[in-house]
Protein backbone atom coordinates (compact mmCIF):
# COMPACT_ATOMS: atom_id res chain seq x y z
CA UNK A 1 0.00 0.00 0.00
CA UNK A 2 2.86 2.39 0.83
CA UNK A 3 4.53 1.65 -2.51
CA UNK A 4 1.29 2.21 -4.46
CA UNK A 5 0.68 5.62 -2.93
CA UNK A 6 4.31 6.69 -3.34
CA UNK A 7 4.42 5.46 -6.94
CA UNK A 8 1.23 7.34 -7.83
CA UNK A 9 2.59 10.63 -6.46
CA UNK A 10 6.04 10.11 -8.01
CA UNK A 11 4.50 9.58 -11.44
CA UNK A 12 1.98 12.37 -11.37
CA UNK A 13 2.76 14.79 -8.56
CA UNK A 14 4.81 17.96 -8.34
CA UNK A 15 8.11 18.25 -6.44
CA UNK A 16 6.58 19.28 -3.12
CA UNK A 17 4.11 16.40 -3.07
CA UNK A 18 6.84 13.94 -4.14
CA UNK A 19 9.10 15.13 -1.35
CA UNK A 20 6.38 14.74 1.29
CA UNK A 21 5.27 11.25 0.27
CA UNK A 22 8.82 9.97 -0.05
CA UNK A 23 9.81 11.50 3.28
CA UNK A 24 6.87 9.67 4.91
CA UNK A 25 7.92 6.41 3.20
CA UNK A 26 11.52 6.87 4.35
CA UNK A 27 10.49 7.58 7.96
CA UNK A 28 8.34 4.46 8.03
CA UNK A 29 10.88 2.08 6.42
CA UNK A 30 14.15 3.52 7.72
CA UNK A 31 14.89 0.29 9.64
CA UNK A 32 13.43 -2.10 7.04
CA UNK A 33 15.87 -4.68 5.66
CA UNK A 34 13.45 -7.48 4.74
CA UNK A 35 10.72 -6.80 2.23
CA UNK A 36 7.45 -8.50 1.28
CA UNK A 37 7.94 -10.60 -1.89
CA UNK A 38 4.37 -9.76 -2.99
CA UNK A 39 5.28 -6.07 -3.37
CA UNK A 40 8.47 -6.69 -5.36
CA UNK A 41 7.10 -5.44 -8.67
CA UNK A 42 5.79 -2.25 -7.06
CA UNK A 43 9.21 -1.54 -5.54
CA UNK A 44 10.88 -2.00 -8.93
CA UNK A 45 8.50 0.51 -10.52
CA UNK A 46 9.02 2.93 -7.62
CA UNK A 47 12.80 2.76 -8.19
CA UNK A 48 12.34 3.45 -11.90
CA UNK A 49 10.03 6.36 -11.10
CA UNK A 50 12.56 7.87 -8.65
CA UNK A 51 15.34 7.78 -11.26
CA UNK A 52 13.05 9.65 -13.68
CA UNK A 53 12.44 12.32 -11.04
CA UNK A 54 16.16 12.67 -10.28
CA UNK A 55 16.96 13.81 -13.84
CA UNK A 56 14.54 16.72 -13.49
CA UNK A 57 15.29 20.16 -12.11
CA UNK A 58 13.95 19.68 -8.57
CA UNK A 59 14.89 21.27 -5.22
CA UNK A 60 17.76 19.82 -3.21
CA UNK A 61 15.40 18.71 -0.42
CA UNK A 62 13.37 16.69 -2.94
CA UNK A 63 16.57 15.11 -4.30
CA UNK A 64 17.53 14.04 -0.79
CA UNK A 65 14.09 12.46 -0.18
CA UNK A 66 14.32 10.57 -3.49
CA UNK A 67 17.78 9.27 -2.66
CA UNK A 68 16.83 8.24 0.88
CA UNK A 69 14.03 6.03 -0.46
CA UNK A 70 16.29 4.68 -3.22
CA UNK A 71 18.86 3.75 -0.58
CA UNK A 72 16.21 1.85 1.39
CA UNK A 73 14.91 0.04 -1.68
CA UNK A 74 18.43 -0.88 -2.84
CA UNK A 75 18.78 -3.15 0.19
CA UNK A 76 16.64 -5.62 -1.78
CA UNK A 77 18.86 -7.42 -4.32
CA UNK A 78 15.96 -8.67 -6.42
CA UNK A 79 14.66 -5.29 -7.49
CA UNK A 80 18.07 -4.03 -8.62
CA UNK A 81 18.28 -6.15 -11.78
CA UNK A 82 16.02 -4.01 -14.00
CA UNK A 83 17.06 -0.63 -12.55
CA UNK A 84 20.85 -1.10 -12.53
CA UNK A 85 21.63 0.39 -15.92
CA UNK A 86 24.53 2.50 -17.13
CA UNK A 87 22.22 5.50 -17.46
CA UNK A 88 20.95 5.20 -13.88
CA UNK A 89 24.47 4.69 -12.53
CA UNK A 90 25.56 7.87 -14.31
CA UNK A 91 22.68 9.77 -12.68
CA UNK A 92 24.00 8.77 -9.24
CA UNK A 93 27.60 9.55 -10.22
CA UNK A 94 26.58 13.04 -11.29
CA UNK A 95 24.69 13.69 -8.05
CA UNK A 96 27.65 12.36 -6.02
CA UNK A 97 30.03 14.74 -7.82
CA UNK A 98 31.77 11.72 -9.32
CA UNK A 99 31.58 12.97 -12.88
CA UNK A 100 34.64 14.17 -14.74
CA UNK A 101 34.08 17.85 -14.06
CA UNK A 102 36.47 19.90 -11.96
CA UNK A 103 33.69 21.36 -9.81
CA UNK A 104 34.91 22.19 -6.31
CA UNK A 105 32.95 21.30 -3.19
CA UNK A 106 31.83 24.78 -2.27
CA UNK A 107 28.03 24.55 -2.09
CA UNK A 108 27.27 23.29 1.39
CA UNK A 109 23.62 22.82 0.40
CA UNK A 110 24.70 20.04 -2.00
CA UNK A 111 26.50 17.98 0.64
CA UNK A 112 23.43 15.96 1.76
CA UNK A 113 22.76 15.03 -1.90
CA UNK A 114 26.37 13.90 -2.36
CA UNK A 115 26.30 11.81 0.81
CA UNK A 116 22.97 10.12 0.01
CA UNK A 117 24.12 9.39 -3.56
CA UNK A 118 27.28 7.73 -2.23
CA UNK A 119 25.19 5.67 0.21
CA UNK A 120 22.99 4.50 -2.67
CA UNK A 121 26.05 3.56 -4.71
CA UNK A 122 27.44 1.58 -1.77
CA UNK A 123 24.25 -0.50 -1.52
CA UNK A 124 23.86 -0.96 -5.26
CA UNK A 125 27.49 -1.94 -5.88
CA UNK A 126 27.44 -4.36 -2.96
CA UNK A 127 24.15 -6.03 -3.97
CA UNK A 128 24.36 -6.01 -7.78
CA UNK A 129 26.88 -7.83 -9.97
CA UNK A 130 25.78 -5.68 -12.89
CA UNK A 131 26.64 -2.55 -10.90
CA UNK A 132 30.04 -4.03 -10.12
CA UNK A 133 30.73 -4.53 -13.82
CA UNK A 134 29.47 -1.05 -14.66
CA UNK A 135 31.78 0.37 -11.99
CA UNK A 136 34.74 -0.97 -13.95
CA UNK A 137 33.36 0.35 -17.23
CA UNK A 138 32.72 3.80 -15.73
CA UNK A 139 36.16 3.86 -14.02
CA UNK A 140 34.50 4.51 -10.68
CA UNK A 141 37.68 3.96 -8.64
CA UNK A 142 39.46 6.85 -10.38
CA UNK A 143 36.44 9.11 -9.84
CA UNK A 144 36.35 8.26 -6.14
CA UNK A 145 40.06 9.08 -5.77
CA UNK A 146 39.49 12.39 -7.54
CA UNK A 147 36.69 13.27 -5.12
CA UNK A 148 38.92 12.33 -2.18
CA UNK A 149 41.61 14.72 -3.40
CA UNK A 150 39.04 17.51 -3.47
CA UNK A 151 38.06 16.98 0.15
CA UNK A 152 41.05 15.37 1.87
CA UNK A 153 41.87 18.49 3.91
CA UNK A 154 38.28 19.59 4.47
CA UNK A 155 37.18 18.39 7.90
CA UNK A 156 33.63 19.70 7.62
CA UNK A 157 32.78 17.25 4.84
CA UNK A 158 33.80 14.10 6.69
CA UNK A 159 30.58 12.26 5.75
CA UNK A 160 31.47 12.61 2.07
CA UNK A 161 34.96 11.26 2.73
CA UNK A 162 33.59 8.42 4.84
CA UNK A 163 31.20 7.05 2.21
CA UNK A 164 33.64 7.71 -0.63
CA UNK A 165 36.15 5.54 1.28
CA UNK A 166 33.53 2.88 2.01
CA UNK A 167 32.69 2.61 -1.67
CA UNK A 168 36.39 2.45 -2.52
CA UNK A 169 36.78 -0.36 0.02
CA UNK A 170 33.87 -2.30 -1.51
CA UNK A 171 35.24 -1.95 -5.05
CA UNK A 172 38.72 -3.08 -4.02
CA UNK A 173 37.20 -5.97 -2.09
CA UNK A 174 35.06 -7.17 -4.99
CA UNK A 175 37.59 -6.61 -7.80
CA UNK A 176 41.23 -7.63 -7.48
CA UNK A 177 42.06 -5.64 -10.64
CA UNK A 178 41.01 -2.44 -8.86
CA UNK A 179 43.54 -3.11 -6.10
CA UNK A 180 46.36 -2.97 -8.62
CA UNK A 181 44.87 0.13 -10.26
CA UNK A 182 44.60 1.87 -6.89
CA UNK A 183 48.12 0.94 -5.86
CA UNK A 184 49.98 2.00 -8.98
CA UNK A 185 47.90 4.03 -11.45
CA UNK A 186 45.90 6.05 -8.92
CA UNK A 187 48.62 6.34 -6.24
CA UNK A 188 46.19 5.04 -3.65
CA UNK A 189 48.81 4.29 -0.99
CA UNK A 190 49.99 7.90 -0.47
CA UNK A 191 46.48 9.29 -1.03
CA UNK A 192 44.83 7.10 1.60
CA UNK A 193 47.75 7.60 3.98
CA UNK A 194 47.22 11.36 3.69
CA UNK A 195 43.53 10.85 4.49
CA UNK A 196 44.61 9.13 7.71
CA UNK A 197 47.05 11.91 8.51
CA UNK A 198 44.24 14.43 8.11
CA UNK A 199 41.82 12.40 10.27
CA UNK A 200 44.43 12.13 13.05
CA UNK A 201 45.65 15.75 12.66
CA UNK A 202 49.23 14.47 12.64
CA UNK A 203 52.11 16.88 13.20
CA UNK A 204 55.45 15.41 12.18
CA UNK A 205 58.49 15.94 14.42
CA UNK A 206 60.82 13.87 12.22
CA UNK A 207 60.62 11.91 8.98
CA UNK A 208 58.79 8.99 10.60
CA UNK A 209 57.87 10.41 14.02
CA UNK A 210 54.75 12.32 15.02
CA UNK A 211 53.89 14.37 18.07
CA UNK A 212 51.62 12.55 20.52
CA UNK A 213 49.45 14.53 22.91
CA UNK A 214 48.62 12.07 25.69
CA UNK A 215 46.27 14.58 27.28
CA UNK A 216 44.50 15.53 24.06
CA UNK A 217 40.80 14.89 23.36
CA UNK A 218 39.68 11.62 21.74
CA UNK A 219 38.92 11.47 18.05
CA UNK A 220 35.44 12.61 17.09
CA UNK A 221 32.98 9.94 15.86
CA UNK A 222 33.24 11.34 12.30
CA UNK A 223 37.05 11.29 12.28
CA UNK A 224 37.06 7.78 13.73
CA UNK A 225 34.66 6.46 11.08
CA UNK A 226 36.71 8.08 8.30
CA UNK A 227 39.90 6.57 9.66
CA UNK A 228 38.36 3.08 9.91
CA UNK A 229 37.13 3.21 6.30
CA UNK A 230 40.54 4.44 5.12
CA UNK A 231 42.29 1.63 7.02
CA UNK A 232 40.01 -0.98 5.41
CA UNK A 233 40.60 0.43 1.93
CA UNK A 234 44.36 0.55 2.53
CA UNK A 235 44.28 -3.08 3.63
CA UNK A 236 42.89 -4.11 0.24
CA UNK A 237 45.38 -1.90 -1.62
CA UNK A 238 48.36 -3.42 0.21
CA UNK A 239 47.16 -6.98 0.72
CA UNK A 240 49.80 -8.42 -1.63
CA UNK A 241 52.67 -6.17 -0.50
CA UNK A 242 54.97 -8.67 1.16
CA UNK A 243 58.09 -7.49 -0.61
CA UNK A 244 59.51 -4.02 -1.14
CA UNK A 245 60.97 -3.66 -4.62
CA UNK A 246 61.90 0.02 -4.74
CA UNK A 247 63.23 2.54 -2.25
CA UNK A 248 60.17 4.72 -2.85
CA UNK A 249 57.94 1.79 -1.86
CA UNK A 250 59.94 1.36 1.33
CA UNK A 251 59.54 5.05 2.17
CA UNK A 252 55.78 4.95 1.56
CA UNK A 253 55.36 1.90 3.77
CA UNK A 254 57.43 3.48 6.52
CA UNK A 255 55.30 6.62 6.42
CA UNK A 256 52.17 4.48 6.60
CA UNK A 257 53.61 2.45 9.50
CA UNK A 258 54.44 5.70 11.32
CA UNK A 259 50.83 6.87 10.82
CA UNK A 260 49.62 3.51 12.17
CA UNK A 261 51.90 3.92 15.19
CA UNK A 262 50.17 7.25 15.84
CA UNK A 263 46.81 5.50 15.40
CA UNK A 264 47.67 2.96 18.11
CA UNK A 265 48.51 5.74 20.56
CA UNK A 266 45.22 7.64 20.30
CA UNK A 267 41.68 6.75 21.30
CA UNK A 268 38.26 7.03 19.72
CA UNK A 269 35.05 8.41 21.23
CA UNK A 270 34.19 5.09 22.92
CA UNK A 271 36.05 1.98 24.04
CA UNK A 272 34.38 -0.10 21.31
CA UNK A 273 35.34 2.41 18.61
CA UNK A 274 38.92 2.49 19.91
CA UNK A 275 39.11 -1.30 19.67
CA UNK A 276 37.68 -1.26 16.15
CA UNK A 277 40.17 1.44 15.13
CA UNK A 278 43.13 -0.46 16.61
CA UNK A 279 41.92 -3.76 15.15
CA UNK A 280 41.96 -2.34 11.64
CA UNK A 281 45.38 -0.80 12.29
CA UNK A 282 46.69 -4.23 13.33
CA UNK A 283 45.28 -5.82 10.18
CA UNK A 284 46.96 -3.19 8.01
CA UNK A 285 50.29 -3.48 9.84
CA UNK A 286 50.25 -7.16 8.90
CA UNK A 287 50.55 -6.08 5.24
CA UNK A 288 53.56 -3.84 5.86
CA UNK A 289 56.91 -5.43 4.90
CA UNK A 290 58.54 -6.45 8.17
CA UNK A 291 61.68 -4.45 7.37
CA UNK A 292 59.58 -1.26 7.53
CA UNK A 293 58.12 -2.00 10.96
CA UNK A 294 61.18 -0.55 12.69
CA UNK A 295 59.36 2.81 12.80
CA UNK A 296 56.95 1.38 15.40
CA UNK A 297 59.70 2.13 17.91
CA UNK A 298 61.84 5.24 18.02
CA UNK A 299 64.70 6.70 20.10
CA UNK A 300 63.76 8.92 23.01
CA UNK A 301 63.86 12.67 22.61
CA UNK A 302 66.26 14.66 24.81
CA UNK A 303 63.36 15.61 27.06
CA UNK A 304 62.22 11.99 27.40
CA UNK A 305 65.78 10.84 28.08
CA UNK A 306 66.08 13.31 30.95
CA UNK A 307 62.73 12.14 32.26
CA UNK A 308 63.85 8.51 32.10
CA UNK A 309 66.95 9.29 34.15
CA UNK A 310 64.79 11.00 36.76
CA UNK A 311 62.48 7.98 36.95
CA UNK A 312 65.39 5.56 37.27
CA UNK A 313 66.75 7.61 40.17
CA UNK A 314 63.40 7.20 41.91
CA UNK A 315 63.36 3.40 41.55
CA UNK A 316 64.47 1.25 44.50
CA UNK A 317 68.13 0.24 44.32
CA UNK A 318 67.28 -3.39 43.53
CA UNK A 319 65.26 -2.30 40.47
CA UNK A 320 67.64 0.11 38.73
CA UNK A 321 69.29 -2.69 36.79
CA UNK A 322 66.11 -3.29 34.83
CA UNK A 323 66.24 -1.80 31.35
CA UNK A 324 62.49 -1.30 31.11
CA UNK A 325 60.85 1.56 32.98
CA UNK A 326 57.78 3.76 32.82
CA UNK A 327 58.17 7.49 32.39
CA UNK A 328 56.06 10.02 34.24
CA UNK A 329 53.93 10.53 31.13
CA UNK A 330 53.29 6.77 30.89
CA UNK A 331 55.68 6.25 27.97
CA UNK A 332 57.02 2.69 27.85
CA UNK A 333 60.80 2.69 27.43
CA UNK A 334 63.30 -0.10 26.83
CA UNK A 335 66.99 0.27 26.03
CA UNK A 336 66.48 3.95 25.30
CA UNK A 337 63.67 3.26 22.80
CA UNK A 338 60.04 4.38 22.99
CA UNK A 339 57.97 1.18 23.10
CA UNK A 340 54.50 2.69 23.51
CA UNK A 341 53.09 1.24 20.30
CA UNK A 342 54.41 -2.26 21.02
CA UNK A 343 52.96 -2.06 24.53
CA UNK A 344 49.56 -1.11 23.07
CA UNK A 345 49.77 -4.13 20.71
CA UNK A 346 50.61 -6.38 23.64
CA UNK A 347 47.64 -5.09 25.67
CA UNK A 348 45.42 -5.45 22.60
CA UNK A 349 46.55 -9.08 22.27
CA UNK A 350 45.82 -9.82 25.92
CA UNK A 351 42.33 -8.31 25.67
CA UNK A 352 41.61 -10.52 22.66
CA UNK A 353 42.78 -13.58 24.63
CA UNK A 354 40.55 -12.60 27.55
CA UNK A 355 37.50 -12.43 25.27
CA UNK A 356 37.73 -16.20 24.94
CA UNK A 357 36.13 -16.43 21.48
CA UNK A 358 36.77 -15.76 17.78
CA UNK A 359 40.48 -16.34 18.28
CA UNK A 360 41.20 -17.06 14.62
CA UNK A 361 39.77 -13.73 13.40
CA UNK A 362 40.46 -11.57 16.44
CA UNK A 363 43.69 -12.89 17.93
CA UNK A 364 45.85 -14.45 15.22
CA UNK A 365 46.49 -11.18 13.29
CA UNK A 366 48.05 -9.42 16.30
CA UNK A 367 49.93 -12.54 17.40
CA UNK A 368 51.36 -12.97 13.88
CA UNK A 369 52.34 -9.30 13.79
CA UNK A 370 54.14 -9.46 17.15
CA UNK A 371 55.88 -12.68 16.10
CA UNK A 372 57.25 -11.18 12.88
CA UNK A 373 58.27 -7.95 14.64
CA UNK A 374 60.12 -9.97 17.28
CA UNK A 375 61.87 -12.13 14.71
CA UNK A 376 63.10 -9.16 12.67
CA UNK A 377 63.77 -6.47 15.28
CA UNK A 378 65.95 -7.28 18.30
CA UNK A 379 64.79 -4.43 20.56
CA UNK A 380 61.13 -5.35 20.03
CA UNK A 381 61.85 -9.00 20.82
CA UNK A 382 63.79 -8.15 23.96
CA UNK A 383 61.07 -5.78 25.20
CA UNK A 384 58.34 -8.37 24.58
CA UNK A 385 60.43 -11.08 26.22
CA UNK A 386 60.76 -8.82 29.27
CA UNK A 387 56.99 -8.26 29.37
CA UNK A 388 55.75 -11.75 28.45
CA UNK A 389 58.51 -14.01 29.80
CA UNK A 390 60.12 -12.14 32.71
CA UNK A 391 62.71 -13.94 34.86
CA UNK A 392 60.99 -17.07 36.16
CA UNK A 393 60.26 -16.90 39.89
CA UNK A 394 57.10 -18.99 40.24
CA UNK A 395 58.42 -22.54 39.85
CA UNK A 396 55.76 -24.30 41.92
CA UNK A 397 52.75 -23.94 39.58
CA UNK A 398 52.41 -25.41 36.11
CA UNK A 399 53.13 -22.93 33.27
CA UNK A 400 49.50 -22.89 32.11
CA UNK A 401 48.15 -22.10 35.59
CA UNK A 402 47.72 -18.44 36.47
CA UNK A 403 46.63 -15.09 35.08
CA UNK A 404 49.83 -13.67 33.60
CA UNK A 405 50.27 -13.15 29.86
CA UNK A 406 52.66 -16.11 29.83
CA UNK A 407 50.05 -18.36 31.47
CA UNK A 408 47.40 -17.29 28.96
CA UNK A 409 49.66 -17.89 25.96
CA UNK A 410 50.80 -21.29 27.27
CA UNK A 411 47.16 -22.34 27.58
CA UNK A 412 46.68 -21.42 23.93
CA UNK A 413 49.48 -23.82 22.95
CA UNK A 414 47.03 -26.69 23.43
CA UNK A 415 43.99 -24.91 21.96
CA UNK A 416 41.62 -26.95 19.83
CA UNK A 417 42.12 -24.61 16.84
CA UNK A 418 45.31 -25.68 15.08
CA UNK A 419 46.06 -22.21 13.69
CA UNK A 420 45.66 -20.55 17.08
CA UNK A 421 47.90 -22.96 18.96
CA UNK A 422 50.54 -22.85 16.23
CA UNK A 423 50.88 -19.06 16.23
CA UNK A 424 50.81 -18.87 20.06
CA UNK A 425 53.60 -21.46 20.27
CA UNK A 426 55.55 -19.75 17.49
CA UNK A 427 55.38 -16.39 19.28
CA UNK A 428 56.78 -17.84 22.50
CA UNK A 429 59.41 -19.82 20.56
CA UNK A 430 60.65 -16.64 18.87
CA UNK A 431 60.77 -14.79 22.20
CA UNK A 432 62.98 -17.67 23.39
CA UNK A 433 65.24 -17.10 20.35
CA UNK A 434 64.03 -20.48 19.02
CA UNK A 435 65.97 -22.32 21.70
CA UNK A 436 64.23 -25.50 22.84
CA UNK A 437 65.70 -25.45 26.36
CA UNK A 438 64.51 -21.87 26.90
CA UNK A 439 61.02 -22.63 25.55
CA UNK A 440 60.67 -25.67 27.83
CA UNK A 441 61.75 -23.57 30.77
CA UNK A 442 58.78 -21.24 30.33
CA UNK A 443 56.10 -23.57 28.87
CA UNK A 444 56.84 -27.12 29.97
CA UNK A 445 57.45 -30.08 27.70
CA UNK A 446 53.84 -31.18 27.28
CA UNK A 447 52.63 -27.78 26.11
CA UNK A 448 55.54 -27.39 23.69
CA UNK A 449 55.42 -30.92 22.26
CA UNK A 450 53.24 -30.00 19.29
CA UNK A 451 55.55 -27.25 18.03
CA UNK A 452 58.70 -29.28 18.70
CA UNK A 453 57.33 -32.30 16.85
CA UNK A 454 56.40 -30.14 13.86
CA UNK A 455 59.92 -28.64 13.85
CA UNK A 456 61.71 -31.95 14.40
CA UNK A 457 63.11 -30.66 17.68
CA UNK A 458 61.72 -33.15 20.20
CA UNK A 459 65.27 -34.16 21.08
CA UNK A 460 66.30 -30.53 21.68
CA UNK A 461 68.33 -27.94 19.75
CA UNK A 462 67.18 -24.68 18.22
CA UNK A 463 65.38 -23.29 15.17
CA UNK A 464 66.82 -22.03 11.89
CA UNK A 465 66.92 -18.30 12.62
CA UNK A 466 69.93 -16.58 14.20
CA UNK A 467 69.55 -14.43 17.30
CA UNK A 468 72.10 -12.46 19.32
CA UNK A 469 73.29 -13.91 22.61
CA UNK A 470 71.76 -12.34 25.72
CA UNK A 471 72.82 -12.46 29.33
CA UNK A 472 71.69 -15.28 31.60
CA UNK A 473 68.23 -14.50 33.04
CA UNK A 474 67.84 -17.54 35.28
CA UNK A 475 66.63 -16.57 38.75
CA UNK A 476 67.83 -18.25 41.93
CA UNK A 477 64.39 -19.85 42.27
CA UNK A 478 64.71 -21.43 38.82
CA UNK A 479 68.32 -22.54 39.35
CA UNK A 480 67.29 -24.33 42.53
CA UNK A 481 64.32 -26.01 40.82
CA UNK A 482 66.08 -26.84 37.55
CA UNK A 483 67.64 -30.18 38.66
CA UNK A 484 64.16 -31.50 39.48
CA UNK A 485 63.10 -31.02 35.92
CA UNK A 486 65.27 -33.90 34.94
CA UNK A 487 62.43 -36.09 36.26
CA UNK A 488 60.61 -35.33 33.00
CA UNK A 489 62.36 -36.44 29.80
CA UNK A 490 61.13 -37.00 26.24
CA UNK A 491 60.71 -40.74 25.78
CA UNK A 492 60.46 -43.08 22.80
CA UNK A 493 59.92 -46.76 21.98
CA UNK A 494 62.88 -49.02 21.25
CA UNK A 495 62.56 -51.61 18.47
CA UNK A 496 61.73 -54.23 21.11
CA UNK A 497 58.77 -52.15 22.34
CA UNK A 498 60.25 -50.94 25.62
CA UNK A 499 60.35 -47.25 26.62
CA UNK A 500 63.66 -45.43 26.71
CA UNK A 501 64.89 -41.80 26.54
CA UNK A 502 64.13 -40.40 23.09
CA UNK A 503 67.77 -39.88 22.05
CA UNK A 504 68.62 -43.52 22.76
CA UNK A 505 65.52 -44.77 20.90
CA UNK A 506 66.37 -42.66 17.84
CA UNK A 507 69.97 -43.90 17.82
CA UNK A 508 68.86 -47.54 17.85
CA UNK A 509 66.53 -46.97 14.90
CA UNK A 510 69.44 -45.32 13.06
CA UNK A 511 71.56 -48.42 13.59
CA UNK A 512 68.81 -50.66 12.27
CA UNK A 513 68.37 -48.45 9.20
CA UNK A 514 72.12 -48.54 8.44
CA UNK A 515 72.21 -52.35 8.85
CA UNK A 516 69.29 -52.89 6.48
CA UNK A 517 70.34 -50.35 3.84
CA UNK A 518 72.48 -52.87 1.92
CA UNK A 519 69.71 -55.47 1.52
CA UNK A 520 67.27 -55.59 -1.40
Amino acid sequence: MDEERALYIVRAGEAGAIERVLRDYSDKHRATFKFEPTDEDKRKKLCEGIFKVLVKDIPTTCQVSCLEVLRILSRDKKILVPVTTKENMQILLRLAKLNDSDDSLEKVSEFPVIVESLKCLCNIVFNSQMAQQLSLELNLAAKLCNLLRKCKDRKFISDIKCFDLRLLFLLSLLHTDIRSQLRYELQGLPLLTQILESAFSIKWTDEYESAIDHNGPPLSPQETDCAIEALKALFNVTVDSWKVHKESDSHQFRVMAAVLRHCLLIVGPTEDKTEELHSNAVNLLSNVPVSCLDVLICPLTHEETAQEATTLDELPSDKTSEKETVLKNNTMVYNGMNMEAIHVLLNFMEKRIDKGSSYREGLTPVLSLLTECSRAHRNIRKFLKDQVLPPLRDVTNRPEVGSTVRNKLVRLMTHVDLGVKQIAAEFLFVLCKERVDSLLKYTGYGNAAGLLAARGLLAGGRGDNWYSEDEDTDTEEYKNAKPKEELLKPMGLKPDGTITPLEEALSQYSVIEETSSDTD
